[in-house]
């Protein structure tokens, strides 16, 4: 071997330790920045002609290990989904207070029933009166108040959205950006580390928002892609948008560089966006929507018993809620017997008017009266009241007034074969004496049949959404009312329609209450919301979606639609506490100021067995308010308590691989110590041989001199 051989083999020794011992010092130098991965060099032998000439330095590379980033990034997305469902979950607990406290926002119901039971033993006590309204008050004021701040952690979820979706975007050009870089650097043989740490750095962020695949180039830099393969960055950044359409459900859509302009649906499955996301598409909707169910089965118990009781004296007028139906549709499908009479200042029956609804006749003071039909009963009820009174029906509302200011009305079902439609009795289905009034249709039964009008004109349209369980939007779908003869029947077969409907996701149908659902394909489980309605009941009438509640926007804000009657909130004495004795002679009263039996309905209206529609993630179920609320009050604690776990575990999970992932990248003093000396070493051993070949040199010369 020559001299010059043993000089370039010594030289490119001193190189490669020259080398190495820059980076371990950048490694040590480093030990303790956030996002910093250990060095380590690559090397191999120089050969020539089968022997070795030397020692190569390959590359500098990070020690990072692709399983490990692998798992990191997805806990870092599983906790970033836990952690903002978590937060939110635990504000709405706090919302409804703590469930074994007496002060939690269920409590606020059980008042209730305990004021009307306190003025059952004194029902002409104008204070016991003012108490049991106030207690009325507070918990539907409690309502509006949990309604309204779901509502805005719903818009804190869609703000938040939008704001992460406008950071991806920012991730994805830089990470995009610093491929170039690195591809630049690693094809002149310069260290990219920096860069790649940086870029690290910002795939982490990436992944706490949305879970990611991440690859390497064969040419330097990374591949980012969704979970379904879609390339967010590498070969130029995607631009991912966040699709908001006031109450639907919203979705996430994302162009890739070189789509020409394509949008495609993004779909993500954990994530810090894929919690907001569930928070703002599903759990704070569910939450509102069972709050809606309980505040309306609530202010329904309690109205069933004010419409069955009356004030002493009874009140010259009443006026109802607004059915959102026409007279001929609201007066159709009852069945049973009601009567209503007209009373003086003392309670004593002037003009007692029985109506059989069965048979379509009246019967007046125990003579026969008119008969009458869905299309002129208030016409033939005024003509029974023969002067005392009149009835009429405007803007989807019965009206009932005395002819004289001194006189009152009051109304009582039959004792054997009360007055009903849609569960309720004509005075409660008109909401004549309701004691909670609302500007809303909840619960929604219409009492409707399927072959009554729908009132809905041909042509009009509602738009509904489609989404899959995990709230990715599968297709909007626009429904035309139907021409014909307007059936509600041929309303929801243009809504089950497989073409132009939701046919092939599920069917709406009709409930025995004139209930409007709709029921999903098992197979392929789906939900609806509500982009746009066009639809008018009638002229200035509901839409579709606000007569029969479909979507998760128009029942979740039921809870803020509710508040005290206001004549019965400006004159207690209006409260409903005595009822209607049609068993007591002519002339003597039939309504008596010491009577509470109406009050002691109203203390039991928790206890009264009702039906509950499915709402949220509760089932279709037949118990008691009470009951309901308890149970929906657990219901509460327990999503806060697992999301909670959810969080603890995930970030459990999250610190132990990232532990692990540590261990392998970071920097080990002890190990770098140890490479420190053998570079040293190393760089000595070379300088050495460089100085025997000097030496050689100098013998060789001076015996040729």
């Amino acid at each position: 071997m020559s001299l010059n051989s043993i000089l370039n083999i010594a030289t490119s020794g001193m190189m490669a330790s020259q080398t190495g011992l820059r980076v371990v010092s950048d490694n040590i130098a480093n030990i303790n920045t956030a996002g910093y991965v250990r060095k380590t060099i690559s090397q191999s032998n120089l050969i020539s002609s089968g022997m070795g000439v030397g020692v190569n330095i390959d590359a500098i590379k990070r020690a990072t290990d692709k399983y490990m980033q692998a798992a990191s990034l997805n806990a870092a997305s599983d906790s970033g989904q836990a952690s903002a469902v978590a937060t939110a979950m635990d504000s709405a607990q706090q919302l409804f207070g703590d469930p074994s406290a007496d002060t939690n926002y269920f409590s606020t119901l059980d008042d209730i029933f305990s004021a009307f039971s306190a003025a059952v033993d004194d029902p002409s006590s104008t204070l016991l009166r003012s108490q049991a309204i106030t207690k009325v008050d507070d918990f539907l004021g409690e309502s509006k108040r949990i309604t309204a701040s779901l509502s805005g952690l719903a818009k804190d979820a869609d703000n938040r959205i939008g704001g992460d979706v406008s950071r991806v975007n920012d991730l994805l050009k830089q990470i995009d950006s610093l491929n170039v870089d690195i591809t630049r650097a690693q094809m002149s043989g310069a260290d990219a580390t920096g860069s790649e740490n940086v870029q690290g750095g910002l795939i982490d962020e990436l992944s706490s928002l949305m879970n990611i695949q991440v690859s390497g180039r064969a040419n330097g830099g990374v591949m980012v892609r969704s979970t379904e393969g879609v390339s967010l960055a590498g070969d130029g950044p995607a631009t991912v948008t966040y699709n908001q359409s006031g109450g639907a459900s919203g979705f996430l859509t994302v162009v890739t560089a070189n789509s020409g302009g394509q949008v495609m649906p993004l779909n993500i499955s954990s994530g810090e966006i894929k919690g907001l996301l569930e928070l703002r598409n599903k759990e704070l909707p569910a939450m509102s929507e069972q709050l809606g169910e309980f505040v309306t089965r609530a202010a329904q118990e309690l109205n069933r018993a004010s419409n069955a009781s009356s004030s002493v004296p009874a009140p010259a007028s009443m006026t109802g809620r607004d059915t959102g139906l026409d007279s001929d549709s609201a007066f159709k499908n009852f069945t049973g017997k009601t009567t209503v009479a007209i009373t003086n200042a003392a309670g004593v029956i002037q003009k007692r008017v029985d109506i059989d609804f069965t048979t379509g006749s009246m019967t007046v003071d125990g003579l026969p009266g008119p008969s009458f039909n869905n299309t002129n009963f208030t016409t033939q009820l005024t003509t029974a009241l023969g002067g005392l009174g009149t009835a009429s029906f405007n803007n989807g509302a019965l009206s009932l007034q005395t002819a004289s200011a001194t006189n009152g009305i009051a109304i009582v079902d039959d004792a054997t074969t009360p007055s009903t439609k849609a569960g309720k009795g004509f005075s409660q289905y008109f909401g004549l004496n309701d004691v909670i009034r609302s500007n809303g249709y909840s619960p929604y039964e219409t009492g409707m049949l399927a072959g009554d009008q729908s009132g809905f004109a041909a042509g009009q349209s509602i738009t509904l959404r489609v989404t899959d369980l995990d709230g990715g939007r599968i297709r909007d779908v626009k429904v035309t009312v139907p021409t014909g003869t307007g059936t509600m029947q041929e309303l929801i077969d243009g809504l089950n329609a497989r073409n132009g409907g939701v046919g092939l996701y599920g069917a709406f149908a009709l409930g025995s209450k004139g209930e409007l659902s709709f029921t999903s394909n098992t197979a392929t489980p789906v939900s609806l919301s509500v982009v746009s309605d066009a639809t008018q009941r009638g002229t200035n009438g509901p839409s579709l979606s606000q007569l029969f509640g479909i979507g998760p926007t128009e029942r979740s804000t039921r809870g803020d639609q509710f508040s005290v009657d206001p004549t019965m909130a400006a004159n207690p004495t209006r409260l409903p506490f005595a009822k209607l004795d049609l068993t007591v002679a002519a002339g003597v009263a039939a309504l008596a100021v010491g009577d509470g039996r109406g009050a002691l309905a109203m203390a039991k209206a928790g206890d009264v067995t009702t039906s509950f529609a499915a709402a949220g993630d509760m089932s279709a179920a037949t118990k008691s308010v009470l009951s309901y609320g308890a149970d929906f009050s657990g219901s509460v604690a327990r999503k806060a308590a697992a999301a909670t776990s959810r969080k603890e575990s995930s970030a459990g999970v999250q610190t132990e691989v990232n532990a692990q992932r540590q261990s392998q990248e970071g920097v080990n003093l002890d190990e770098e110590l140890v490479n420190l000396t053998t570079y040293q070493q190393a760089f000595n051993a070379s300088a050495r041989l460089i100085q025997a070949t000097k030496d050689m040199f100098d013998v060789l010369t001076n015996i040729v001199s």
